[in-house]
C-alpha cells in the first residue's frame, strides 16, 4: 500500500491535465488559437518548469502518437465516408499524393539553398513539414462547418498525405542517404507501402463490415471496442506486410463510413471521442518531448520561421494550386484550401523519427520542424475564421444536438433513407404534396429543422438544411437523392 498515495497523486494530476485540455476547446472559441497548440505549449512549459517532469523516451513518444494517429485517421475515414470521398476523389488523391511530393521537393530545395543543409537533411525536414492537419482548421472554426467540395478536399487531403509523408520518411531513413541506388530503394519502398496499405485497407474494411453485421456480441458497449480492436489489427497486419498501416486504417474507415451496421451510431460516437482523446494525448506527449532551449537557438528559430512563412505563402499556394486546377473549384473555395494547409501532430511525429534515427544535427532539424508547426498553427490558425469570412466561403452552423430520438429494431431495416435538403434541390422551397418526382410508394416519415421535429403533412414546406427520413424501396435511393440532395450516413 506504500504506492497508493503517490499513484493517487499521479491520477489526480493526469485527470486534471486532461480536463483542462478538454476545456481548452472552449477557450479556442474566444481567442481563435487551436486547442492543440495550447496543449503543446503548456506541456513544453510544464516539462521545463516542473522538476519532477522529464522528457519521455523517444520510443514511447512514437508509440503513443502512432496509436493516437490510428484513432484519428480511422475516425477521419468514418466521417468522410465513401460517398463524399468519391465526389472529390480525384483532387484528394492528386493533392494528397502529388501535392505532397511537390511540396516536399520545393521545401527541400529552399531549405538546402537558404540554410546550407545537405540535400539529404533538407529532404528530411521537408518531408516532415509537408503533411497537413485540417482537423486544426475545423477546431478553430468552432461550430461552423465548411460546405461543398473544399471541406471534403481538406479532410481527404489530410488523411491521404499523412500516410504518404510517413511512408516517405520511413523510406528516406531506411535508405540513409541520397544516391542513384537510394532513389530506387526509396521509390520501391514507397510504392510497396502504399500498395500493400491500400490492399489491406480495402480487403480489411470489407471484412470488418461483414464481421460487424454477421457476428453479434452480448452487449452493445462491446461493439465499438471490437471496431477499435479491428482497426489496430489492420494497422499491425499492413505494417508487418511492409505496407502503410496508417493508409490501411484510413481506407477502412472510408469504406465503413456510409454503411449501415448494428450500433453504428454508437460506434461512430466512440471513435469520434477516441480521436479527440488521441489528439490531446499526441500533443501532450509531443509537447513533453520539446526542448524550449533548442527552439530559441538562432540556427533553429530563424530557419523555422522563414521556412514556415515560405511554405505557407509561396510553396503551398503555387504547387498545391497547380494540383487543384483540374478540380475547377470556385475561386474562394480554392483559395481557402490553399490557405488552410495547417500543420499538426504528424510533422512533429516525423520530426521525432529524425531524432530516433540519430542523423547528423538531428536535434536542430527537429527544432526547425516544431517551429514551423507552431508558426503555422498560431499564425494561419488564428486567421482561418477571418479568411473564411473574407472569402465568403459557404459554411453552415453546426449546433450541438444533445438529445436524440430513435427506435431500436432487432433486424436491419430495409428502405430507410436519410437526406439533408440541399439549396436548389427540387425539394427546397416546395411543399411535400408538390414533389411530383417522388415515387408513389415513398413515405416521408420525419422532418427535422433547426433541431426541432416538424409535423409531416402534405402542406409542409421543406427548406434547405432540413433533415428528412424517407421510407422507400432501397433501389430508389438515387431517385430520392436527386429530389432531396445529400444523403446522411448511418440511416
Amino acid at each position: 500500500m506504500t504506492d497508493t498515495y503517490p499513484f493517487a497523486r499521479l491520477v489526480l494530476l493526469v485527470a486534471a491535465a486532461g480536463l483542462l485540455a478538454l476545456l481548452s476547446n472552449r477557450l479556442t472559441e474566444r481567442i481563435r488559437i487551436p486547442a492543440p497548440l495550447l496543449v503543446l505549449v503548456a506541456a513544453a512549459v510544464a516539462v521545463k518548469a516542473i522538476p519532477d517532469l522529464h522528457h519521455p523516451p523517444e520510443q514511447l513518444v512514437e508509440r503513443l502518437v502512432t496509436v493516437a494517429l490510428i484513432c484519428i485517421l480511422f475516425d477521419g475515414g468514418l466521417h468522410l465516408g465513401w460517398l463524399k470521398f468519391r465526389a472529390a476523389a480525384a483532387p484528394i488523391v492528386t493533392v494528397g499524393v502529388l501535392g505532397t511530393f511537390l511540396t516536399t521537393a520545393a521545401a527541400a530545395a529552399f531549405v538546402h539553398w537558404a540554410f546550407g543543409l545537405s540535400w539529404f537533411l533538407a529532404l528530411l525536414v521537408a518531408t516532415a513539414i509537408a503533411p497537413t492537419d485540417p482537423a486544426v482548421v475545423f477546431s478553430v472554426l468552432g461550430r461552423r462547418e465548411v460546405t461543398g467540395r473544399s471541406g471534403t478536399i481538406l479532410e481527404g487531403e489530410s488523411g491521404a498525405n499523412d500516410p504518404v509523408g510517413i511512408a516517405l520518411m520511413a523510406s528516406l531513413i531506411a535508405a540513409g542517404g541520397l544516391s542513384a541506388g537510394a532513389f530506387g530503394q526509396i521509390a520501391g519502398q514507397f510504392v510497396l507501402q502504399m500498395g500493400v496499405g491500400a490492399a489491406v485497407g480495402i480487403v480489411g474494411g470489407r471484412a470488418l463490415l461483414w464481421f460487424m453485421r454477421a457476428v453479434p456480441l452480448p452487449s452493445e458497449g462491446l461493439y465499438p471496442l471490437r471496431t477499435f480492436a479491428c482497426a489496430l489489427i489492420l494497422f499491425g497486419a499492413a505494417t508487418l506486410a511492409h505496407g502503410s498501416g496508417f493508409l490501411a486504417v484510413f481506407i477502412a474507415g472510408i469504406l465503413l463510413g456510409d454503411e449501415r451496421a448494428p450500433y453504428k451510431r454508437e460506434i461512430e460516437r466512440f471513435h469520434s471521442a477516441l480521436a479527440s482523446l488521441g489528439e490531446i494525448v499526441a500533443f501532450v506527449v509531443l509537447g513533453l518531448a520539446v526542448d524550449l532551449a533548442v527552439l530559441t537557438r538562432a540556427n533553429v528559430l530563424i530557419p523555422g520561421l522563414v521556412t514556415g512563412l515560405v511554405l505557407a505563402l509561396v510553396i503551398r499556394p503555387v504547387f498545391v494550386g497547380l494540383c487543384l486546377i483540374p478540380a475547377r473549384l470556385a475561386g474562394n473555395e480554392r483559395n481557402f484550401v490553399l490557405f488552410a494547409g495547417l500543420k499538426g501532430a504528424v510533422p512533429i511525429l516525423l520530426g521525432s523519427f529524425i531524432l530516433a534515427a540519430h542523423v547528423p544535427d538531428a536535434e536542430r532539424l527537429y527544432g526547425i520542424v516544431v517551429v514551423v508547426v507552431v508558426l503555422s498553427v498560431l499564425l494561419q490558425g488564428s486567421l482561418v475564421p477571418a479568411v473564411a469570412r473574407l472569402l465568403r466561403l459557404p459554411m453552415r452552423e453546426v449546433e450541438p444536438e444533445p438529445w436524440a430520438i430513435g427506435v431500436r429494431l432487432r433486424n436491419e431495416p430495409e428502405g430507410v433513407h436519410r437526406f439533408t435538403v440541399t439549396p436548389g434541390a427540387p425539394a427546397d422551397g416546395h411543399r411535400i404534396d408538390e414533389l411530383h418526382a417522388l415515387p408513389e410508394d415513398a413515405w416521408i416519415s420525419l422532418v427535422v429543422r433547426a433541431d426541432r421535429l416538424l409535423p409531416v403533412r402534405g402542406s409542409s414546406l421543406l427548406q434547405a438544411g432540413d433533415e428528412v427520413l424517407v421510407l422507400a424501396d432501397p433501389d430508389l435511393h438515387d431517385v430520392l437523392a436527386a429530389t432531396f440532395g445529400n444523403p446522411v450516413s448511418s440511416a
